[in-house]
């Protein structure tokens, strides 16, 4: 009798990887498309061509390099969606420095420790946006920006940080306007871009994305241009991209999402990048994309469960779709078919990875029948490996469960000044191990069937447990807390935490929440908060968080989501 067949695929393709700099490959769309929208924020009155934006990318990458910024010295952003946020991508991979995205939902501490992490030598922030006041976080963090020089900031709290750029707003001390910064190059500075063009190399890091981990302090991701450039035009040689697209883009920039699967799929094929908004608005997104004639849309679950929903669905002519991507969480079978039969989506992708992948590792195609497309998250992307392997490492055959491992061109180069936990992640192989379950079938189709590690993923936030929990440690009342996900129907999951007090104190959710809030992003806080006084444990100690998450679920009456 046959053996069965393993679950090993690996992406054979007739299309080779882009061997060149994310620059590189702006400039040849520039030359082939100079013509054609490139960005497009209605909001902003933004209506750029690649010449223009291509214009504007090297401005601002000649003026980064005359505030005496070098190459690999690291720059963060901390912005929600706008155009500004596009230009800074371009143009500190054109001057070869190391872009690190800074969420717009991150707090003091978490903002403290980013910058710090990755000795941020430059800042890019908006001054405000929603509740969040940058300037003001930053100044709580670095009170000698008040009285500096502007790109003179020398900080106790933030001894890295030199050069604080501002995105709008009244012009804050200490600080250089956005565009301001485009008029301070001189020839020389374009003279040392140009010179620097050929030097940088196509595997140098370029970017830094903070993703945390289930033992606490959140991870660097270091990407390469190579990394995200090929997996960018992989993505959208599955959306069948062209330069007649026009894709709509509410997903945040600081992720993956929005700056790989977005503006990097955009860019390979010469097609316009919209931005509805600066953050997700399903009627806005709905407008923009019905004004614009979009012929694609990105987003997670509950965006698109948002925008069928909204009571002016109706009253938009969403024909001009075709493609896009639903990705970020489980997508339900039932929002997938919505999304084909009332939103025009007949090419619609479900896409899987994660940060450390670039992401994307499976994607559908259009050419998938639509059973595979809301069932599964496809196949494997070009020019990359994936095995599933059980808890020896062997890998298992086609159908059994096991732990997803990804190997090739996607895999970061690991996390920024942390071998350990790099060496935990990727094995001397170069597989990447995801602590994702899956299935590969006889086809090669995969399926996501549940996380080794307690990542929960809320509306497309990745939230790690151990986080929040250490974070929740230094409540001087609370002497042992688990945190968890429960199934919801609007985020796919939210989040519980179980709290222990201390004896003889007591403690409200009231006051959780009051503790949270401003310190941690908004989607970190606790939803269900339950005060006990132990927790389910194995026989050897170890916490059984599956047993507290089934009780909350018969207690909220909720029940898992599912895409099989």
């Amino acid at each position: 009798m046959p053996e069965p067949a393993l679950s090993y695929v690996h992406g054979a393709a007739e299309i080779p990887l882009l061997g060149e700099t994310i620059g590189a490959n702006l400039a040849r769309t520039i030359a082939a498309h100079g013509d054609r929208p490139a960005l497009i924020v209605p909001s902003q009155g933004v209506r750029w061509s690649y010449g223009d934006l291509g214009a504007r990318v090297d401005a601002f990458a000649a003026g980064l390099l005359a505030l005496g910024l070098h190459p690999s010295d690291r720059v963060g952003i901390w912005a929600p969606n706008c155009a500004e946020w596009v230009v800074t991508q371009f143009a500190t991979a054109r001057a070869g420095l190391i872009l690190v995205n800074i969420n717009p939902a991150y707090r003091l501490a978490e903002l403290d420790y980013a910058l710090n992490k990755v000795g941020c030598r430059a800042l890019i922030t908006a001054t405000r946006f929603k509740t969040s006041d940058y300037l003001g976080m930053l100044g709580t963090l670095a009170p000698e920006l008040a009285t500096a020089l502007p790109g003179r900031l020398s900080a106790t709290r933030l001894p890295a940080l030199e050069i604080v750029v501002q995105i709008g707003g009244p012009p804050a001390p200490g600080t250089i306007p956005f565009e301001q910064v485009a008029t301070m190059d001189a020839p020389s500075h374009r003279a040392r871009l140009e010179e620097l063009a050929p030097r940088l190399q196509f595997d140098d890091a370029i970017n830094i994305q903070f993703t945390s981990g289930t033992t606490g302090a959140p991870k660097g991701a270091t990407l390469t241009h190579h990394n995200i450039l090929n997996n960018g035009f992989f993505i959208g040689e599955a959306m069948k991209l062209t330069p007649a697209d026009k894709l709509c883009i509410p997903v945040p920039l600081y992720h993956c999402f929005g700056m790989v699967l977005g503006n990097l799929a955009c860019t390979t094929h010469g097609a316009a990048m919209v931005f509805p908004g600066e953050g997700f608005d399903p009627l806005t997104t709905l407008k923009t994309v019905a004004e614009e004639r979009c012929t694609g849309l990105h987003g997670v679950p509950t965006m698109f469960i948002a925008e069928l929903d909204h009571p002016e669905f109706a009253s938009f002519d969403l024909t001009s779709l075709r493609t896009g991507i639903m990705a970020g969480s489980p997508c339900p079978i039932e929002v997938m078919r919505r999304a084909v039969s009332q939103m025009h989506l007949d090419e619609i992708t479900i896409a899987y990875g994660m940060t450390e992948t670039s992401p994307v590792s499976f994607q559908t195609t259009a050419e998938d029948p639509l059973e595979r497309r809301v069932s599964t998250v496809g196949r494997i992307h070009p020019h990359l490996e994936v095995k599933i392997v059980d808890a020896d490492g062997r890998i298992v055959p086609r159908g059994v469960p096991g732990e997803l491992c990804t190997r090739g061109y996607s895999v970061m180069l690991g996390y920024w000044e942390d071998a350990a936990r790099t060496a935990e992640a990727i094995d001397p192989a170069r597989w990447m191990h995801t602590g994702d379950l899956a299935t590969i079938d006889a086809e090669g189709y995969c399926n996501i069937v549940g996380r080794i590690k307690d990542m929960i993923i809320r509306g497309g936030e990745n939230v790690y447990p151990r986080e929040i929990e250490e974070f929740l440690y230094r409540h001087p009342k609370i002497q042992d807390v688990q945190v968890f996900g429960v199934p919801d129907p609007r985020y796919g999951e939210e989040i519980a935490a179980w709290i222990k007090p201390r004896p003889g104190e007591h403690l409200t959710a009231e006051e959780v929440v009051a503790f949270c809030r401003d310190q941690i992003a908004h989607y970190k806080v606790p939803r269900h908060i339950r005060f006990v006084d132990e927790f389910p444990m194995t026989v050897t100690g170890k916490v059984q968080k599956f047993l507290m998450r089934d009780r909350m679920a018969v207690e909220l009456g909720v029940r898992e989501a599912t895409t099989a």
